[in-house]
């Protein structure tokens, strides 16, 4: 044993002293014996792992769904799918921006609901484009739900006693800590079992030998000094020979370098930078790029709102008239347009920027022709984290614009991308879907580690983004994880270590 017994934190000597040969240690049962916060609990598991004190003897995982403001919030009033269903069935059809303003619903809210109706074969779009009840009943699937949200009132409902139909409906309607629009969150655990080792054993008996409680006093305070208890009380010995903190000059963040390189290689190649406030609306998020308010298809973007103010003062004209008419009957674009009556009090609703695509509608109010521009955007998507996932992510957004250019100009660049930036040596392209560009593409790149992964879509205007902002002429567009790239130019494998606070790690990644 070649451990000073009194460099021991109060939090490892109660531990120590509280535990046995043989018995099972988790966190669970030290947060309740010995009243330590989780974070106090991690801690000491840390300290006496490191130190050869604890050895881990099982882990188990497990997942749970919880509900979240959302979940209670149906709880209470129901389903949105039920509500809209018992709505129409009283007082017949209505549009859906009525249902929303009836039953207080966010848009995107109903627009998913009633997609599930409808594809139910519950409700559908009658001649009049009002949504209309065509069942006497909600069929179980949906009803299903309910139950469930009534089912996690009183405990959290554990996946392992879930049937597959409660699992396939929990898919659709719980995220990972939880979301504004989402009435579950998933919980995550995994409870590791720890014992006490040989070498801990040891170390508790010289603690208990040299009476040493955990309680002892670390610091001079002026309360203590007032209220005498330094007389009666044990202090904490010194030691000269605890480890002195490290001396860590100041050096550029690797993951900074990379963004900066990026910016100067693009302004080199002849493109002009553009930028934008991180709280946008959802004109220019969404509507402006053609994307309709009430589809499911705004559903791949989830954004967070802005809870005051909750919308903007004005939408800059003409583009709010020339987009209303375009998701209205298609404006002078050639298009029929989305068929609805565009929203107004929606579209000034405030949100978090959820891709940088709204950059680039910006710029197409004053852009030149011919034109190149890019950005580099911080973006705010409710995703899973995880090694090539985050809830706020970069991404390098750009136009070309030009009466000559065309597709194959287009996969050049993100060829460019793929090998010269990212710097990865196998790429290919697929097509992809956004409501926005058409043709869609969507470049993936092979981590070494990671595998196929994508790596961002691109694709050509479509005239009901472009005409309505101004252009008349053919617009490149694309859309980058710029973060992904980093990985494989800083040779990483994990997103997360971009942002890593582990100052070590990220002084041993020099950049570019």
């Amino acid at each position: 044993m070649n451990i000073d017994i009194k460099n021991l934190h109060p939090l490892e000597v109660k531990l120590l002293r509280h535990v046995n040969v043989e018995e099972e240690i988790t966190a669970e049962r030290i947060i309740k014996e010995l009243d330590y916060k989780t974070g106090q609990c991690n801690q000491a598991f840390s300290w006496l792992s490191a130190k050869e004190c604890l050895a881990e003897k099982s882990r188990k995982k497990s997942t749970t769904y919880e509900l979240t403001d959302c979940g209670k919030s149906q709880l209470e009033k129901g389903t949105p799918a039920e509500r809209i269903f018992y709505l129409l069935k009283t007082e017949g059809p209505l549009g859906l921006p009525e249902i929303s303003d009836k039953l207080e619903l966010e848009r995107s809210s109903i627009g998913s609901a009633f997609g599930q109706l409808s594809k139910s074969k519950i409700c559908k779009m009658n001649n009049d484009n009002k949504a209309e009840v065509i069942s006497d009943s909600l069929p179980d699937q949906i009803l299903l739900l309910g139950k469930l949200l009534k089912k996690a009132e009183s405990a959290p409902l554990d996946e392992r006693a879930l049937n597959p139909e409660e699992k396939k409906v929990l898919s659709r309607n719980a995220k990972k800590r939880g979301a504004t629009s989402s009435p579950f969150k998933i919980v995550e655990r995994e409870e590791v079992v720890f014992e006490l080792t040989e070498t801990g054993n040891e170390i508790k008996k010289a603690v208990l030998d040299a009476n040493i409680t955990g309680e002892e006093l670390g610091n001079v305070t002026p309360e203590i000094l007032a209220s005498g208890r330094w007389k009666t009380e044990t202090f904490r010995p010194y030691s000269l020979n605890a480890p002195v903190s490290k001396i860590i000059p100041g050096r550029h963040n690797p993951y900074g370098n990379y963004l900066q390189w990026v910016k100067d290689k693009l302004t080199s190649l002849g493109f002009e930078e553009f930028d934008g406030p991180l709280v946008e609306n959802e004109f220019w998020n969404g509507d402006a790029l053609f994307m309709p308010q009430f589809h499911s298809a705004r559903d791949i973007h989830d954004v967070y709102y802005v809870k005051e103010p909750r919308h903007c003062k004005e939408i800059e004209e003409p583009w709010l008239s020339n987009v209303a008419k375009t998701h209205e009957d298609g404006g002078g674009t050639g298009s029929r347009g989305w068929r609805y009556k565009f929203d107004h009090e929606f579209t000034r609703r405030q949100v978090m920027r959820s891709q940088g695509t709204v950059l680039s509608a910006h710029q197409l109010t004053k852009a030149k022709i011919p034109g190149k521009y890019f950005g580099v955007a911080r973006c705010f998507r409710y995703d899973e984290v995880d090694a090539t996932h985050g809830a706020d992510f970069y991404q390098t957004e750009g136009i070309v614009l030009g009466k000559d250019v065309n597709l194959k100009n287009l996969l050049g660049l993100l060829k460019m991308f793929a090998e010269e930036i990212a710097g990865a040596e196998e790429v290919k392209y697929v097509p992809g879907y956004f409501p926005f560009t058409e043709p869609s593409i969507e470049v993936h790149i092979k981590h070494p580690v990671l595998g196929w992964f994508e790596l961002g879509g691109a694709g050509i205007f479509r005239p009901e983004v472009t005409k309505p902002l101004g252009i008349d002429v053919p617009v490149l567009a694309w859309g980058l994880g710029i973060d992904r790239m980093a990985l494989m130019n800083l040779g990483l494998n994990d997103l997360r270590e971009l942002f890593t606070p582990n100052i070590d790690s990220v002084r041993a990644r020099r950049g570019n």
